[in-house]
């Protein structure tokens, strides 16, 4: 699929963009850069979608992922959080790869779970998406990311602020504010953890 074309879809569900994903990886490597041609440089949801779900799949474990991807989900809704159009990201993220042999197989694994979440879905709840409540998402995302670095050294702690920041992508994409409240649960348990790790210091 042509970075033009792509750039022109709308995406409705979790499972649009791991298949699309998917299919961009092809094999070899796919950089960051090469994600937002495809996607598009407008496409801040799908754009912080993915770094997200990244987070949840096995490839959290590589040294240093968590925190770039932390940081790419900082930086995309800081600037949706701003009301810029287009996604800018620094040279040396965009430079950033990843193995297609181990993307593909990550990406299977989470099928399953998007193709769940997406037939639960429906508008609710939506005057969370009307401001001063809209706002609220992507800052949780800024504060979020900006957390990652810490999450390093607290086992699991990155894997639930993907799920936290994929539940509020997804409910800003289908307008569903049942999925942004479950964010709330994966963030108590950090918060609890982080809680917990500082008072035994």
């Amino acid at each position: 699929m042509s970075p033009a074309a792509s750039s022109e879809r709308e995406f409705h569900s979790l499972t649009e963009i791991v298949e699309q994903t998917m299919e961009e990886a092809g094999d070899g490597h796919i950089s960051v850069d090469h994600l937002m041609s495809s996607f598009g440089h407008a496409s801040f949801v799908p754009l912080l979608v993915l770094p997200a779900l990244v987070l949840i799949t096995p490839l959290s474990g590589v040294p240093g992922l968590s925190t770039v991807c932390g940081l790419i989900i900082m930086m995309i809704a800081a600037q949706q959080l701003v009301g810029h159009s287009q996604i800018w990201l620094p040279r040396w993220i965009r430079n950033r790869q990843v193995n297609s042999d181990k993307l593909h197989p990550a990406m299977r694994r989470l099928l399953p779970l998007t193709r769940l979440i997406d037939r639960a879905a429906r508008e609710r709840l939506t005057f969370l998406f009307k401001p001063p409540f809209l706002w609220l998402l992507p800052l949780s995302c800024v504060i979020f990311g900006a957390m990652m670095p810490l999450m390093e050294f607290i086992p699991f702690s990155s894997s639930l602020i993907g799920v936290a920041v994929t539940l509020i992508a997804f409910s800003i994409l289908t307008r569903d504010g049942i999925f942004a409240l479950f964010a709330l649960v994966p963030l108590g348990v950090v918060i609890w953890g982080v809680t917990s790790v500082l008072s035994s210091l």
